[in-house]
């Protein structure tokens, strides 16, 4: 049988993370309570932009964790996806944008030959 690609992530990996760094572990819990709490955004918009950068980052952790944080924070199945389609979205935007590099390069490898004239 095959092994999944990424492992569970329950208890006993808690623990070992917790046992390995107790003090990063409690500092990096803390940073996040903080960053998800509501403010000038709401705690449903944070998620839900969780959920578009957990897809941009391809965390399947971040993806599972952040779209249940959302539903629980009271977004709805339709306000997930829109986050996700969001995402996809600003993924290709940043494909097309750096085409630029491709184009700055392909132009200055191939030099245009001069209009006759």
């Amino acid at each position: 049988m095959d092994e999944p690609l990424y492992p569970h992530a329950g208890a006993e990996v808690a623990r070992k993370r917790r046992e390995l760094a107790p003090q990063p572990l409690a500092a990096f819990q803390a940073f996040s309570a903080s960053v998800f709490a509501d403010g000038a955004l709401p705690g449903k918009a944070k998620q839900l932009i969780a959920v578009a950068v957990a897809h941009v980052t391809q965390c399947p952790y971040c993806i599972r964790g952040h779209t249940q944080a959302a539903l629980k924070a009271g977004a709805t199945e339709q306000e997930i996806m829109e986050a996700i389609w969001v995402a996809a979205e600003m993924r290709a935007g940043a494909a097309y944008a750096h085409s630029a590099l491709a184009i700055d390069t392909l132009l200055h490898a191939h030099p245009q030959p001069a209009p006759a004239g």
